[in-house]
């Protein structure tokens, strides 16, 4: 088990993040630009209470050292109808406090969720390859409500804590400055600590992030439904609940420790306190004695001196809470400032709908880089290993595609027909070369445009846990039911639709596992055909069907590539010897291209791949 003594000095060399410097406070400042106006009304809340929340003892005391001598009953009942006034004041501007802090704490979630959410999305299709998604969701989470504490509920108890110490002491100097002075001898023991106790509760609150965010990470995957099904045929439940038992333990120990460590550390700072005010208390019950002080201004001191130590524990409390603080904002600017090397150039121009022609022009594509596609610390384990000198995954390519063509990939696993399909709707930017759509360099054409006029259909498509309407209308949003009607029949799924219970509206489970594959990809087909795409790609649709759904997946495919330029990658036969061009790829470069025809005459690779692979749908089983 860790111990805090083992953490503490692991954590050392990071400290240079806890520090609080312009750069970082300007940024998160930031954030907070559009709710000033709320701040400056959130601070004057605050100051008020502290105000108020000064009249009680003062009053308490005028009423043991004037209204009780004096036996002066009208004074009495004013003093404490003040004191009621000035407690029923508290709580209304307390109201109006909390009022504002939820407004710019709420605020700075929203903002801070939708500029992850968005800056996420637009993340290159590497980072999501590499990144576990339980840990990515937590960032949104757990972390950016720690941020958001940050401006909220340690802004208000420093503020809050500023003002009650500085009022406080200038009403006691004014009643004793000789018990003032005395109250403050202890304040150093107060302070002295609070650096080294910020590194480790620091430490304590990053390791219990790290810990929670592999724990809810378990969760999401095992408790979809793909991960659900492999641990259940594994057998595995038994290994599985051990391993997250695991976890959940380090989460557990984590906050047992953080708990006692900060108990501990508020029993000092109490302890502390009750010495300072025992104090005051003891010099100043001898100072009445002698006559030297009212009775009155010792009641007010006691317990204008328990405001002194409370603020003074707070702020010190404060200090760790900031420095825990920035473990949120750290994890969040992480994400934020995750490359995207994915954007748009300046002037990029919408791309009209397409005659479809796709030009690859001496196009060399390499993975990007680990190191640079990754955020670290979203990675069970982080690669530090580049991939720059990596080889290339297409090497030199140069061929045009017509409009209209319909063209087929071929080659042995591991040859690029999938990274080439990438790059055309741009999920991936060339290394070298060159790729147009019509006479456009994709760079030089607003992703959105682009992807407007791509439609693609996996082996394995995914839809949303939502209706099959909404999975439907995310191609148009605008799309009418008699457009939905149009395209599912066409891809010979309307008629499996209209015996639901539901109809369009019936819910298609996580990752649509209540539809069979075959009905999957013809909703995928029918969704992609709503888009109405001038360029269609697909990635082995039909490798994994039985010969009942593959009859009706290629009749609403056939439907589907009517007037469109196609890139298909296939093991069915009839896909290829069919195709216009077939492009033969092997270790990233093009060794062969022509019709089927020509190909089989070249004895080359496709040959050999069509007699070894492909020509055993055409056995009878």
């Amino acid at each position: 088990m860790m111990t805090m003594h083992s953490i503490w000095p692991r954590d050392r060399e990071s400290m240079k993040d806890a520090k609080i410097d312009r750069t970082a406070a300007a940024r998160v400042w930031r954030f907070a630009k559009p709710y000033r106006g709320m701040v400056l009304g959130f601070l004057l809340t605050v100051i008020a209470q502290a105000l108020l929340g000064l009249l009680p003892p003062l009053l308490f005391g005028r009423i043991i050292g004037t209204v009780i001598p004096t036996k002066d009953e009208g004074l009495l009942a004013w003093y404490a109808f003040f004191i009621v006034l000035a407690a029923l004041g508290a709580g209304a501007v307390g109201l109006f406090e909390r009022y504002w802090s939820s407004q710019i704490g709420e605020g700075v979630i929203f903002d801070l969720r939708t500029q992850l959410f968005d800056h996420v999305q637009r993340l290159p299709l590497a980072f999501f390859t590499r990144t576990q998604t339980g840990t990515l969701t937590n960032r949104l989470n757990s972390d950016v409500i720690g941020a958001q504490r940050a401006l909220t509920a340690t802004l208000g108890t420093v503020v809050n804590n500023v003002i009650v110490l500085v009022t406080t002491l200038i009403a006691m100097l004014v009643l004793e400055w000789r018990l003032t002075l005395l109250a403050l001898i202890i304040t150093p023991l107060f302070i002295a600590p609070y650096r080294k106790i910020g590194q480790i509760q620091q430490s304590l609150t990053r390791d219990g992030m790290d810990h929670n965010a592999a724990m809810n990470s378990t969760m999401t995957e095992r408790f979809n439904v793909s991960g659900a099904l492999l641990v259940k045929l594994f057998g595995r439940q038994d290994s599985e609940t051990e391993m997250f038992s695991g976890r959940a333990a380090a989460v557990r120990d984590i906050g047992i420790r953080s708990a006692l460590f900060t108990r501990s550390f508020m029993i000092m700072l109490s302890l502390l306190g009750a010495i300072g005010t025992a104090l005051v208390y003891g010099l100043g019950g001898y100072f009445a004695i002698q006559g030297t002080i009212d009775a009155g201004d010792l009641v007010a001191l006691g317990l204008l001196v328990g405001r002194i130590y409370a603020p003074l524990t707070g702020l010190t409390n404060a200090r760790i809470d900031v420095l825990t603080a920035l473990v949120s904002f750290d994890r969040v600017f992480e994400v934020l400032d995750a490359p995207s090397p994915l954007v748009d150039r300046p002037g990029a121009i919408e791309l009209p709908r397409p005659v479809g022609r796709i030009t690859f022009d001496d196009v060399t594509f390499r993975y990007p880089d680990s190191t640079e596609t990754i955020v670290p610390s979203l990675e069970t384990q982080s690669s530090t290993v580049s991939d720059a000198d990596s080889p290339p995954v297409i090497e030199n390519l140069t061929v045009t595609i017509k409009p209209g063509q319909l063209v087929a990939l071929v080659g042995p696993s591991g040859a690029g027909k999938t990274t080439i399909t990438n790059l055309v709707p741009r999920l991936y930017d060339v290394t070298g070369g060159s790729l147009r759509i019509d006479d456009h360099d994709v760079r030089d054409i607003t992703q959105s445009s682009l992807r407007q006029n791509i439609g693609v259909v996996v082996q394995d498509p995914h839809l949303f846990h939502e209706s099959i309407r909404d999975n439907l209308l995310y191609a148009q949003p605008d799309a009418t039911d008699a457009d939905i009607e149009r395209v599912c029949r066409a891809a010979q799924i309307w008629d499996t639709i209209s015996k639901l219970p539901g109809g369009i509206d019936t819910m298609v489970g996580e990752r649509g596992y209540r539809m069979s594959g075959g009905e999957k990809q013809r909703l995928s087909i029918a969704r992609m055909l709503l888009k109405d795409p001038a360029i269609v790609i697909l990635d082995e649709a039909t490798s994994a069907l039985d010969s009942e759904n593959e009859a009706l997946v290629q009749q609403a495919l056939a439907k589907a590539l009517e007037g469109r330029t196609a890139l298909v990658i296939a093991h069915r036969l009839s896909t290829i010897t069919d195709a216009d061009l077939i492009l033969v790829l092997d270790e990233g470069r093009l060794v062969e291209k022509g019709n089927h025809e020509k190909l089989m005459a070249n004895n080359g690779l496709y040959s050999e791949l069509y007699n070894t692979l492909v020509r055993t749908d055409l056995e009878p089983a």
